[in-house]
């Protein structure tokens, strides 16, 4: 699936002179957590999420100003902070450096985006650069929640066995050296070894996900320290 595929559009947006009074009241009667900043030409300028709005001279929640804050941290973001907790347009508090992707992004890529900028959402922008959708991590729970399994005809035993080699050992993680399986009826017997028991999980889901296979048996070992 793609980015495409699960993005919510059209996208609820602010301007950059936007209040952050007006971008508070957005956020509560859409019921959204964050909202992209545009341009005229729908272009993102900027993101403000419900954490730009924690700390707020309004509702009394700025940092505070002692003085041994003021050594850790210096004055240059005692002074950020004071615009962040003080600052009437939301182009003043935004969070201008903004993860974007592509329509045609995949998801695993996406999941990828969100875990390594540590963020909750990802703009979709065309190809000019132009706002036309957005993901979040909820949107990939949907995606997850709404899958349907893949129609495939049941193997038989024989068949089972062969592709549960061949699926494990297209994996960089497994040690086939020290498997073995057979299969009866649809029940599928792993014995051998396993360095982890990492491996011994990913090595069942590998049997489980097998068209056909009722049942996994694991009967898999911690490698000892010298296998031969």
């Amino acid at each position: 699936m793609q980015a495409r595929d699960v993005m919510v559009s059209p996208v609820v947006t602010v301007g950059p002179t936007a209040t952050v009074r007006e971008v508070a009241q957005k956020l509560l009667e859409r019921r959204i957590s964050a909202v992209p900043v545009v341009d005229a030409d729908n272009k993102v300028l900027g993101i403000v999420s419900e954490g730009d709005l924690l700390h707020r001279a309004e509702s009394g929640t700025e940092r505070s100003s002692s003085w041994w804050l003021r050594l850790l941290i210096g004055d240059a973001q005692l002074a950020t902070d004071y615009v962040k907790s003080h600052a009437i347009r939301v182009q003043d508090i935004m969070t201008q450096d903004v993860a974007t992707a592509a329509p045609e992004t995949p998801l695993h890529e996406i999941a990828v985006l969100l875990e390594e900028r540590r963020i909750k959402r990802v703009p979709i922008v065309n190809r000019e650069g132009q706002l036309i959708g957005i993901v979040s991590r909820a949107n990939l729970l949907q995606a997850i929640a709404s899958a349907r399994p893949t129609l495939e005809i049941s193997l038989p035993d024989s068949a089972i066995r062969k592709r549960f080699f061949e699926e494990v050992r297209k994996q960089p993680w497994a040690h086939t050296f020290n498997l073995n399986a057979t299969v009866q009826n649809g029940v599928i017997d792993i014995w051998g070894f396993a360095p982890s028991l990492a491996e011994r999980a990913a090595v069942r889901v590998v049997a489980e996900a097998i068209p056909g296979v009722v049942a996994v048996n694991d009967h898999l070992l911690e490698t000892p320290a010298f296998v031969y």
